[in-house]
């Protein structure tokens, strides 16, 4: 189900205060990520952000890329990966399939070139199980590109690697060595 133009709206305000920016929206993350429900309504709509539980709950539903987790009791509310504050989500560790993909812009492929690809501001490196996503990525960016990524290798030479609970894969970095078609 495609997403209201509003929800889409709120839901990149909830990207922002739940990945890096709390104090937009006048709230505090633990140290897990976790917002409590009530303080964040309160405080978007401080932030001039109309928001009510119903609405919350349809777009951490609706998400189309599972952004957002609720606790067991819906009191508490994170982002499940794509984080630039230093918070621990508590990631399980996984084997990756063989090839990974990574969707970036072409002009960001120089850099990559010369340095791998990094994690920036984040703290990992999201990788996509498919092209057809990291495609997506890729394209919000600019001319997309999708790099394949010997996952194998590199879990077999030591490199942990994490699977969100929307199925997104992470890891710190990804050296030139083991992309694939760079």
């Amino acid at each position: 189900m495609e997403q209201s133009k509003k929800d889409a709206e709120l839901g990149r305000f909830l990207s922002l205060v739940l990945r890096h920016n709390p104090q937009a929206a006048y709230v505090q993350i633990d140290a897990h990520g976790w917002v409590e429900v009530d303080a964040l309504l309160k405080g978007c709509c401080r932030a001039g952000k109309s928001l009510d539980r119903e609405t919350l709950e349809r777009i951490v539903q609706e998400n189309n890329k599972q952004r957002y987790s609720f606790n067991e009791d819906h009191r508490k509310i994170r982002a499940n990966q794509g984080h630039s504050l230093p918070v621990d989500v508590e990631l399980r560790s996984a084997k990756p399939p063989a090839i990974l993909y990574h969707g970036t812009a072409d002009r960001f492929l120089d850099s990559i070139r010369s340095q791998g690809i990094t994690r920036q501001s984040r703290q990992f490196v999201h990788l996509s199980s498919d092209p057809e996503t990291a495609r997506q990525v890729g394209s919000r960016h600019g001319s997309p590109v999708v790099l394949h990524i010997d996952a194998a290798a590199m879990e077999h030479n030591g490199i942990p690697f994490y699977l969100s609970q929307n199925g997104v894969w992470l890891c710190k970095q990804i050296s030139t060595a083991y992309i694939i078609n760079l």
